[in-house]
């Protein structure tokens, strides 16, 4: 497991596609990087076992309720990258509406706007076929981006619960990576931006090339 920042009170890692967070069958990322640092690490967010990237698992339960307030208060801002075979509705812009479970554990976004989740993106052409995407999400709903994309028409190339199954299978992952955070912690400011090194169609030349013009995420939205 890859760690990307350290200090006394917690750590920014990337966990890699495929790996659950939670421990299920076999020991899940949290437990992973817990035993790696030989402490005990406790989770302010999650991601979805198809997702990589950067990650925050705090040191301490003050820091751990400390961060979760942030989140709370929308005091972090996260960024991630997707790419889809499908071109979407519209190039950029905002996707608002409730989320409502559906059938399997699955969700849908609805046109009511009692307690949206709120996504915002651009995307750009990469390859023939592929759309590539940079994400902010404004709330922290499950499967939020995943839902937004496929209510655009675009479903993330790989996701086997929201793009055509056998579509999906025939790809090495999913293509949703949490590209990047920006946060103040105690009255300092901190950014962390990494790109993805899994999946061909995230290192293909053509992303590589677009993630130049976005190495500030922020700067964009």
């Amino acid at each position: 497991m890859i760690m990307v920042y350290e200090n006394p009170s917690f750590v920014i890692t990337l966990k890699p596609s495929g790996v659950n967070f939670h421990s299920e069958e076999e020991a899940g990322f949290v437990v992973q990087m817990s035993e790696q640092l030989g402490i005990q690490l406790f989770p302010v967010h999650r991601l979805d076992k198809m997702t990589s990237g950067l990650l925050i698992l705090a040191k301490n339960p003050e820091t751990a309720a400390q961060f979760g307030k942030m989140f709370e208060e929308r005091k972090i801002e996260k960024y991630y990258l997707a790419i889809s075979l499908r071109k979407p509705k519209k190039k950029m812009g905002w996707i608002k509406g409730d989320m409502s479970s559906a059938r399997r554990g699955d969700y849908k976004l609805l046109n009511s706007m009692n307690n949206p989740a709120i996504t915002q993106f651009v995307s750009c052409a990469l390859r023939t076929h592929e759309r590539g995407f940079l994400i902010k999400p404004h709330t922290g709903k499950t499967h939020q981006i995943r839902v937004a994309l496929k209510s655009l028409g675009s479903p993330i190339a790989g996701d086997e619960r929201y793009a055509q199954a056998d579509e999906a299978r025939k790809e090495e992952r999913g293509y949703l990576h949490a590209y990047a955070l920006r946060f103040d912690f105690n009255n300092e400011c901190f950014e962390f931006v990494v790109s993805p090194d899994e999946g061909e169609r995230f290192v293909s030349s053509e992303m590589k090339t677009q993630l130049e013009t976005w190495k500030k995420p922020w700067e964009l939205f």
